[in-house]
């Protein structure tokens, strides 16, 4: 087993708020896991940690360590360097208001990318492994923004792909799709487990059970449960997380 992230007694205060009460865990690499648990629970939070989000706020004060490949991430590793090998996919679609192309270009041309085969190419390739190339490639030169919301989802995917990340941070990545785009983009998270590691936040007890191989169980900052998702949905081991997917907490 690869440990790509490792946290150890992981705190965070929005001033004097504790959000994250000493949280240790392990993801595994080229893994699926997911963060489960009810609003609030601070499931979201620690995903933002693991690339840094938190950086801007002067509020937030953040103690313990998180470890990447063995370096630690909030202390040793530049944070544009960290964000470059941790890709986020929000919530909402948040295409650029830009082409397709200028979408999956931007990144690789902030870092110096000039040569437009090679742009070409990443693009392509990038389209390709989003599994969306067949549905744009004649119109990369269309606004995103008239792209569907799946294919939205799917191009935001393919933009943080362009960077050639080691992990994926999803943040709810289908709870504003339909039930087909969902399809298409959990199909999409597995086929990327094979090359990436993979982190999603969900709400959809099914999903977790479809798409994920590990599961940790957050409530009031705490992380309850983790375990592989086999285990955490069919011997559920404290109350609080069989109450929690027999729906009390949801």
């Amino acid at each position: 087993m690869t440990i790509k992230f490792s946290t150890r007694d992981l705190h965070l205060y929005y001033g004097e708020f504790e959000a994250l009460k000493g949280i240790n865990l392990d993801i595994e690499a080229n893994k699926i896991t997911a963060f489960i648990g009810p609003s609030g629970c601070g499931k979201s939070t620690y995903l933002k940690v693991l690339n840094r989000m938190h950086d801007l706020d002067k509020n937030v004060t953040i103690t313990g360590t998180v470890t990447l490949d063995d370096v630690d991430i909030l202390h040793g590793m530049d944070p544009i360097a960290l964000r470059k090998r941790v890709g986020m996919v929000f919530q909402q679609p948040n295409p650029f208001p830009k082409s397709i192309w200028e979408n999956i270009a931007y990144g690789p041309k902030i870092n110096g990318i000039r040569n437009k085969k090679e742009l070409n190419d990443i693009v392509e390739r990038s389209l390709r492994q989003a599994a969306i190339w067949d549905e744009v490639k004649d119109r990369l030169n269309k606004s995103a923004m008239g792209l569907s919301g799946g294919q939205q989802q799917r191009l935001c995917i393919a933009r943080a792909l362009a960077m050639e990340p080691d992990v994926i941070l999803m943040d709810e990545p289908t709870s504003a799709l339909d039930p087909i785009s969902t399809t298409k983009v959990e199909d999409l998270v597995t086929e990327l487990s094979k090359d990436y590691t993979i982190v999603i936040v969900t709400h959809n007890m099914q999903q977790a059970t479809r798409v994920a191989d590990n599961t940790a169980f957050f409530l009031l900052g705490e992380l309850i449960e983790y375990n592989t998702t086999e285990t955490i949905f069919s011997v559920p081991s404290d109350k609080r997380t069989e109450d929690y997917i027999t729906g009390r907490f949801s």
